[in-house]
């Protein structure tokens, strides 16, 4: 492929949270034939799915992801697909075989056919030993078979690299917040519930307490964040290839309900802490991003208030529509 030329884009679970948004960014990139969205279910009239080729596939068929991948000369493959955290501990055994063997499939495919390779890490990668405001290197012990799967992720992806040569990178995605797709089972998904709930009633019960603070991020920082780091020049990249952090912005739920009680009033938040508090109580509060700030000039640009306001402008029209 030269330089001037258009790739070949194959992104796996596409019409998840991210994949939603991620394939419409890529698409407007390099024009909607040369991003290939899949994912192992099909979802009837979803845009992902109306507005380019869509096959399905499931990343534990190697020898599928193989045809798809040859067949159509694939350059760049966004890997997405994964089971997350509070999904991934009620089904710890299918999580990891997701998490882990479909990656592998993707990396030796991409050692094969000389792909390039983004793969998501996250910030369950932190466990109870991390500080709370996390650095780029710290101990990484999680508590979750998710956490665990993504700590393997970020190894994989720097052997990839030192052994094969082949150019992996990621991000350890913050809490992402987006009013376009649903959440997809992790549980930082109480922020992306809870303005669903404020505008359809005025009331959420929270499964996480009060003063639960985690780091955040609005999906337009995130896909632009994946996008800059996959456009950075490889002699940029350090070590951290595998999960870099980044930060968006980091609030409790008390400070979340105070925001969106600006906008909406009445509205009552109630708290009832399941087993996703545990697995919140391990991640820390924010995390230091200064090695992406370095290494390819990343910063967020959407604080609370505006995230808030976006959150609440753009369903409130979406529901409209729907009307």
């Amino acid at each position: 492929m030269s330089a001037a030329s258009t790739p070949t884009v194959l992104v796996t679970g596409a019409l998840g949270q991210i994949g939603t948004e991620l394939v419409s960014a890529l698409r407007e990139r390099y024009g909607s034939d040369s991003v290939i969205a899949s994912d192992i279910r099909e979802i009837e009239g979803h845009p992902v799915i109306n507005n380019g080729p869509f096959l399905t596939a499931d990343v534990l068929d190697k020898n599928s992801l193989k045809v798809i991948i040859k067949d159509n000369n694939v350059n760049i493959i966004y890997h997405l697909a994964a089971i997350l955290s509070a999904t991934g501990e009620k089904t710890p055994v299918l999580c990891e075989r997701v998490n882990v063997g479909g990656l592998a499939n993707v990396l030796e495919l991409a050692r094969e056919y000389k792909l390039r390779v983004f793969s998501p890490s996250s910030i369950a990668v932190f466990g109870p030993d991390c500080p709370n405001h996390a650095p780029q290197i710290t101990p990484l012990n999680p508590t979750t078979t998710y956490g665990k799967t993504k700590v393997t992720g970020e190894i994989m992806a720097k052997y990839y690299w030192e052994v094969h040569g082949v150019d992996v990178r990621g991000l350890r995605y913050p809490g992402l917040i987006s009013w376009k797709a649903p959440a997809g089972g992790g549980t930082t998904d109480y922020a992306v519930d809870i303005f669903h709930h404020a505008i359809m009633s005025g009331k959420y019960s929270c499964f996480v307490g009060p003063d639960t603070r985690l780091p955040m991020m609005y999906m337009d920082d995130a896909i632009r964040a994946t996008l800059e780091l996959m456009d950075a020049p490889v002699e940029s990249i350090s070590d951290a290839r595998g999960g870099y952090n980044i930060s968006g912005c980091s609030f409790s739920v008390t400070e979340l309900v105070a925001e969106i009680s600006k906008v909406i009033d009445p509205f009552e938040c109630t708290y009832s802490p399941d087993i996703r508090q545990e697995y919140a109580d391990s991640w820390p509060d924010s995390v230091d991003d200064t090695e992406a700030s370095n290494d390819w000039g990343w910063n967020a640009e959407f604080g609370l208030e505006q995230l808030v306001n976006e959150m609440i402008t753009n369903l409130t029209r979406a529901r409209e529509v729907e009307a």
